[in-house]
């Protein structure tokens, strides 16, 4: 829009200066000659207006900014996306891995003992090492001291070093993640997700059965004891069937067969290892389980004992913060005998329809809850106030409980503290219930809440429209699946996780390398301060053709020689110009950028307030270079000392007439007054460029110093200028000659006073800006 409008300005001016001289017409020769004499200025005068070097400068400081975030781990895969980013209102993140650092780490167990009484475990120690030590925690409402368990499990025995033992089993058969060992940096770390790698590791804290081979794990490697409890639960069984993770029944499961000689000896056969969401695994099991003489046995689970279980995890989740999975088993010889397990295989195998595996997933006995921690990114906090003083909205999007989100979330700062457990509706909605409302009441959901819990990814995208369409955000929504495509491909900005499905990143904006919700911030605020620094280069560029195109149309209006040829225009707007030009998209942000409101997509680059700035500024640059053009002609000791009539009825010299003054027509022709104009030109927009640091900030404040490349710039494009200056060969391309003392010293007196014009505009501008707040903040909030 500004392009269409510069150029229907241009068009207008141009025609305007070539009508108001038809009567200086027959001053050149004939009608004709002085026809085409204007026309020229003309050209000249569209040659100054259009700043050729902007296209190119525009896309090196889009190139550059995308440079610059991708040394913060924000990959922009569309360059739009970098303006946006800087008008974005509302940042929907993922939870896990996002706003946590996805690095699970199980800090609870929960286990039913005899007579319905829940056993809790504390898991000492975080990270990936595959030792570990417990705590057996009292039991709720009865006295006694925690008592220390030391792993393996087999040297408890009875039935609680049974149930561990099994509950090991299931975390590490029901699972696809595994833990290595990295011989050259001596570390862990896991492939694959992050959860299932939790529960591997506390499958080889806890051990197997078999005391003395728990024993012998301890003389194993690093590399071989990382995986020693899985290498023995492969031993003993084999996996006949999966049935992966659907967000429909919230679990997985794997169906295992002992090896030939396990099943004798145990007496056991096969069994449907889940893994899930608890208050779906829970609601599903049947049976609690029990031994005899270290032989799983099953017995009936009582409502009483479901609501224990499901009461220990709303305390895992609301006071600590923890994702908690239930465990469970379906013993499938138990209950189908010999003959009849290997039909439910044979069915097992044939389901091929996901809404099908939960029929399977039945009548199971539940072994126990684990509850794991991913703790909240220390840079997250101070993201997220950063977030609300630039006024953007963060609503956390997760497929996580409702408790262990709100939780987190009150970590993180993005719910208040309470030292209730219960949550504001208007904060935390789920899934369930956002599919319940009405189309009003999603809309008001949209606008007040800040978790949405237990969603599906049709959730998002809904969530996404629902901002777009009716609130006029402007939105950046994150994921990692095939199932976010839709909602990334809809939301402004749609931000891929980089350790997310190709889908995702296809078609997002934007990849974040590092999965960190402070890189988003990152990105926006980078946005921000390419968007400011597209503006200023502009508002350099602008302005200094708007000068250029009063020098022309002044010269021309008064009736003045021509103070700048077009060669002149087109070396200032390609080479003195763009080189400022381009090192102002290496400006630093302004240290007030993200305390700054949100833009609006539709906002004008230029707007009534900085169009009348750039025509200030330009005005004065355009005076100046007249002036400094007249000032040869008029007041320079060296120079023709001429009166204003004679200089502008130049076309009408007469060389006797002249000569009674004290100069000769050939005056007119001397390069002396052009170079001084052209000078004047220079010097003025490289003052204005030093100025152009920062938009409303004072250059005391906000010293050019903090861009060295603009200083260099600045310094370079003075030192082309005085080749052209200097060296004759290039005197006669661009019609130059060299500048005394006496001409550098006007020079500066033209082109020092623009930089206190800049300095008021910027005062008034920041005037403006805290009027505008202060009418803000006094504003009644209505409700």
């Amino acid at each position: 829009a500004f392009g269409a409008f510069l150029s229907k300005v241009i068009l207008v001016i141009c025609i305007a200066v070539w009508l108001v001289n038809i009567r200086n017409f027959k001053a050149h020769g004939s009608w004709f000659s002085g026809a085409l004499y204007y026309f020229k200025i003309a050209i000249a005068l569209a040659v100054a207006a259009i700043p050729e070097g902007l296209p190119a400068v525009v896309t090196t400081c889009l190139a550059l900014g995308t440079k610059r975030m991708s040394k913060r781990n924000a990959i922009v895969r569309h360059l739009p996306a970098v303006e946006a980013l800087g008008c974005t209102t509302v940042i929907c993140s993922d939870k896990t891995g996002t706003l946590t650092t996805n690095n699970m780490s199980v800090l609870r167990v929960a286990l039913l003992a005899s007579r319905d009484q829940v056993l809790e475990l504390d898991i000492a120690g975080t990270g990936l090492d595959p030792r570990g030590t417990a705590t057996l925690l009292p039991t709720s409402g009865e006295a006694g001291s925690a008592q220390h368990v030391q792993f393996p499990a087999a040297r408890l025995g009875g039935n609680l070093g049974a149930l561990l033992g099994e509950i090991a089993e299931v975390g590490t058969l029901c699972n696809e993640s595994n833990i290595v060992y990295d011989l050259s940096s001596k570390s862990y770390f896991k492939i694959g997700e992050g959860t299932e790698a939790a529960l591997a590791v506390l499958a080889e804290r806890i051990g197997v059965s078999d005391e003395k081979l728990c024993a012998e794990f301890e003389l194993w490697s690093e590399a071989a004891r990382v995986t020693a409890v899985r290498s023995a639960c492969l031993q003993k069984w084999t996996k006949e069937a999966t049935l992966d993770f659907s967000r429909d029944r919230k679990s997985m499961s794997v169906l295992v067969r002992p090896l030939d000689g396990a099943a004798a000896s145990e007496s056991v056969g096969m069994k449907l290892l889940v893994k899930g969401a608890p208050e779906n695994i829970i609601s599903r099991c049947t049976y609690a389980r029990e031994y005899d003489n270290g032989i799983p046995k099953r017995r009936a689970l009582s409502e009483d004992a479901k609501k224990r279980m499901l009461a220990k995890v709303e305390e895992f989740s609301s006071q600590s913060a923890l994702r908690c999975l239930a465990i469970a088993v379906r013993d499938v010889r138990e209950e189908f005998g010999p003959s009849g397990e290997s039909q439910f295989a044979s069915d097992m195998l044939a389901a091929k329809d996901v809404s099908q595996f939960a029929a399977f997933e039945d009548r199971m006995t539940l072994l126990g809850v684990v509850g794991m921690i991913d703790p909240p990114r220390q840079e997250v906090a101070e993201a997220l106030r950063m977030c609300e003083s630039a006024g953007v909205r963060v609503i956390v999007v997760t497929g996580d409980n409702p408790l262990t989100a709100a939780a987190i979330c009150r970590m993180i700062g993005l719910l208040p503290s309470s030292s209730s457990d219960a949550i504001d509706s208007e904060l935390m909605i789920t899934g369930a219930q956002w599919d319940a409302m009405t189309s009003a009441q999603r809309l008001r959901a949209a606008q007040t809440a800040r978790v949405f819990a237990r969603v599906e990814p049709v959730h998002k995208l809904q969530l996404v429209e629902a901002l777009q369409t009716h609130h006029g955000e402007i939105v950046a929504m994150t994921g990692d699946g095939v199932n976010d495509a839709p909602a990334l491909k809809k939301a402004d900005i749609g931000v891929a996780m980089g350790s997310g499905t190709a889908v995702a990143r296809e078609v997002s904006s934007m990849v974040l390398a590092d999965d960190n919700f402070a890189t988003i911030v990152a990105a926006v605020e980078e946005g921000r301060a390419i968007y400011a620094n597209m503006k200023q280069f502009i508002r350099y560029l602008i302005s200094s053709n708007i000068g250029e195109v009063w020098c022309i149309f002044l010269t021309a209006l008064l009736g003045l020689p021509e103070a700048l040829i077009p060669v002149q225009l087109l070396w200032v707007n390609l080479v003195t110009d763009g080189l400022p030009a381009t090192a102002l998209s290496f400006n630093p942000e302004d240290d007030d950028i993200m305390l700054q409101r949100p833009r609006g997509m539709d906002d004008a680059v230029v707007d009534g307030w900085l169009f009348f700035r750039y025509m200030v500024v330009g005005t004065y640059v355009g005076i100046a270079t007249v002036g400094g053009f007249v000032w040869w002609f008029m007041a320079y000791s060296a120079g023709p000392l001429m009166s204003w009539a004679d200089l502008t009825s130049f076309t009408n010299c007469s060389e006797k007439a002249a000569q009674l003054h004290g100069y000769s027509c050939s005056v007119f022709t001397h390069n002396g007054a052009g170079t001084m104009a052209l000078t004047i030109l220079v010097t003025i927009e490289m003052l204005n460029a030093l100025n152009s640091v920062s938009e409303n900030h004072s250059m005391l404040q906000f010293s050019p110093f903090r861009n060295p490349l603009l200083i260099g710039a600045c310094a370079l494009s003075m030192v082309l200028h005085a080749v052209i200056l200097y060296v004759p060969f290039f005197n006669r391309i661009f019609q130059t000659t060299a500048l005394n003392a006496e001409e550098w010293g006007a020079v500066l007196a033209f082109s020092v006073p623009v930089v206190l014009i800049d300095e008021i505009l910027k005062g008034i501008a920041r005037f403006r800006e805290s009027r505008a707040a202060r009418q803000v903040s006094s504003r009644p909030k209505t409700d």
